[in-house]
């Protein structure tokens, strides 16, 4: 074992040694048959790569200072006050936040840390350790940053905070822009990548309503660890660039792993991408033959591949027996990878996430359920499949097309080389222009597989085009300005009328030199008119009401009402609550849907008994849930509370709410007994109305 690791690590050695040895020799040959000098190319490859980098960088820079101008004309951040600047995060958004401002407050990082690692004083009768449940290592980087840096007296946290995650995008938006340039090898595909990107901004990022959510502190780190292993794929990498690209790889993956929870389902896509790609021998064999490679941090795959990749060492040669080694190789990965994880669940206990399995069974038709939970998830825009003008607006802004056309010509050059090497064909090692097969590249490769696979989550869930979008503009911009994608075009069409490489050159600089004068002309004024325009956000109601709970409530009170309201309500007045806005938690959920039964058919005891079982001491009902008209009928929040508490009587095809009781929200606010016993009116306006708890009963009529 020993011997064939040494072995590897000296062949490794020597063809990083040819490599290097051989790259500037065939360069010096093209040279001298070109009557050009080695210093004349020198300085035309430096002034390339530093006009592109600062093409890149300046792209992130304004995308950045972009989104502060459009976040400051939305709120008008800079005029409002602390609440009101706060009451902006909403949901889940507001929960991270607050939790980045107990950091400042703490009287030292360590005691900060600890507090939320022994966290108590945030949801009734519930320590939890917050790091690791909503995975706040974003707060806690914000906060060491913001005090390391002494910007105490520069700058607010709150502008601190978003700061960071605008700077993030623009490393986003830089990250695609490298992407495509290395791809393409011209930084015009980058520059058409950002304009993309921006025009779509509705489909690409969730910027602009959920700053501090996990996946807009995370997507940039995932984007660089693509660009990095982009170049990585890349044939004939000298082995410096190489090592670099690899270190890279490992970094951005091991930080985006730890900014998101769910970065895992992302990095098993992306693991499978890989997969395929060595699978069928279209990438250089050394470059997997280190499997740490493969970033997953699936256990199961990782190890079916490594279990796996002994049977695979001689599948490479051509021979019928190969080929038929090499569909056992694909089909004992995938056994190794299901047997193992079912193995996994049966040994190590597991809680976390077994909701959005049952989610999955319910959203592919293979289970019904009246659960609460499930439905109000499957009723969700996000985790619903993408509506019409999803797809219009990427036709409008013309790329959809192009993302189609360039998808269409790469897989089908892919799908040549796939039946070539099964009949035995090798791969070349330098492909030229001329020779028209994209469809050669690895790194064309992994990304059609790549982009296939996130199309397909985004044509079942919208919320996952926030993943594809991105790497749709990416792609169609890389296609649209590489001639290689034009030459193989025309290789198909045998196009002898005009010098075939003379026009996949002119394409690849004409057609995005017009798609970006098109886009400019139609799209620039609308992004400057979104600038110049004063948008306002005002919620003077609930603006009241955190008011109100400041001033008036008890410092130990315990607040219970919708998991979303809660979240602003902990971040505003840091007053304890009875739940959160969080679904990675199988109690918490349980929580979420007990207080929720404020808004169902429910008695006044009933109702009393569960806030009571929390030790909640106010109930918040809001007038939008409890007279909520919905666009689509049976997902509002009480007609799923009918559902699941068998509340439903279906009669000659319509369903009818039926329950002895009256709806509660409605009922309280009669002020009449048994509701008056249980509950006391202490504060109201036109969208909220609070109720103390009572902990004496008192039986009048």
């Amino acid at each position: 074992m020993e011997e064939g690791a040494a072995d590897l690590r000296q062949r490794k050695k020597q063809n990083c040694t040819e490599s290097d040895k051989m790259a500037p020799e065939e360069r010096n040959k093209e040279n001298s048959k070109l009557g050009r000098s080695p210093k004349y190319l020198l300085i035309q490859r430096f002034a390339k790569l530093f006009f592109g980098c600062l093409a890149a960088v300046t792209s992130g820079m304004m995308y950045a200072v972009y989104l502060s101008t459009y976040h400051e004309r939305k709120f008008w951040f800079s005029s409002r006050q602390e609440l009101e600047r706060e009451i902006t995060f909403q949901g889940d958004s507001a929960i991270y936040y607050s939790f980045y401002k107990e950091l400042l407050k703490a009287p030292s990082f360590e005691r900060g840390v600890y507090e939320l690692t022994h966290n108590n004083k945030t949801i009734s009768l519930k320590t939890i350790n917050a790091v690791q449940q909503m995975t706040l290592y974003p707060e806690l980087i914000a906060s060491v940053l913001y005090q390391a840096s002494g910007s105490e007296e520069v700058i607010e946290p709150v502008y601190f905070y978003i700061g960071i995650v605008f700077g993030l995008q623009g490393i986003y938006v830089t990250a695609l822009f490298v992407t495509s340039w290395v791809m393409s090898g011209t930084w015009l595909a980058g520059m058409l990548t950002v304009a993309w990107f921006i025009i779509n901004r509705t489909d690409t990022t969730r910027i602009d309503y959920s700053i501090p959510s996990r996946e807009n502190w995370a997507l940039p780190y995932f984007a660089c660890q693509v660009a990095a292993l982009t170049g990585y794929l890349k044939k004939n990498l000298n082995c410096s660039a190489e090592k670099f690209c690899y270190l890279l790889v490992s970094a951005s993956t091991y930080t985006f792993m730890m900014m998101w929870e769910y970065s895992h389902y992302l990095l098993f896509v992306q693991a499978v991408s890989l997969f395929l790609l060595d699978s069928f021998a279209l990438a250089q064999t050394e470059k997997f033959e280190n499997s740490s490679l493969l970033v997953s941090p699936l256990l199961s795959l990782v190890t079916a591949l490594m279990l796996s990749k002994c049977l695979q060492m001689n599948m490479k040669k051509g021979t019928f027996m190969s080929r038929l080694l090499k569909i056992m190789y694909i089909y004992l990965v995938l056994t190794i990878t299901v047997t193992l994880n079912f193995l996994l669940k049966m040994l190590v206990p597991h809680k976390e996430n077994e909701h959005l399995l049952k989610f999955i069974e319910v959203k592919l038709g293979l289970n019904t359920t009246k659960n609460f939970t499930m439905n109000w998830l499957l009723c969700q825009e996000s985790l619903q499949a993408p509506s019409q003008d999803f797809f219009l607006r990427l036709t409008q802004s013309s790329l959809l097309p192009f993302y189609i056309l360039v998808l269409i010509i790469c897989l089908f050059s892919v799908t040549q080389v796939i039946f070539r090497r099964i009949c035995g064909e090798p791969l070349k090692e330098t492909v030229k222009l001329e020779d028209g097969r994209i469809g050669e590249r690895p790194e064309i490769v992994y990304h059609v597989i790549h982009t296939i696979l996130l199309g397909c989550l985004a044509m079942c869930l919208e919320g996952m085009k926030y993943l594809w979008t991105p790497y749709v503009c990416m792609l169609a911009a890389f296609g649209v300005c590489s001639p290689e994608l034009w030459m193989t075009l025309f290789k198909w069409l045998r196009l002898k009328a005009v010098h075939p490489i003379l026009l996949a050159l002119i394409l690849s600089m004409a057609v995005p030199t017009i798609i970006g004068f098109t886009l400019w002309k139609e799209f620039f004024p609308r992004i400057m008119t979104e600038l110049s325009e004063l948008q306002e956000f005002y919620d003077p109601d609930t603006v009241e009401l955190m008011t109100w709970i400041k001033r008036q409530a008890p410092v130990a009170a315990v607040f219970a009402g919708s998991p979303q309201l809660m979240g602003v309500i902990k971040l505003c007045t840091g007053w304890m609550v009875s739940s959160l806005p969080l679904y990675n938690d199988d109690d918490l959920l349980k929580r979420n849907e007990n207080i929720y039964q404020i808004y169902s058919k429910r008695s006044a005891e009933d109702i009393y008994k569960i806030l009571t079982s929390y030790k909640a001491n106010f109930l918040i009902i809001e007038d939008s849930i409890c007279n909520e008209v919905g666009p689509v009928r049976g997902c509002r929040v009480k007609d799923l509370l009918d559902i699941a508490n068998g509340h439903v009587v279906c009669e000659e095809g319509d369903s009818y709410a039926y329950s002895k009781y009256g709806r509660f929200c409605h009922e309280i606010k009669m002020n009449y007994s048994p509701y008056v016993n249980y509950f006391t009116r202490v504060y109201w306006n036109r969208s909220y109305f609070v109720y103390r708890i009572n902990t004496v009963i008192s039986f009048q009529s």
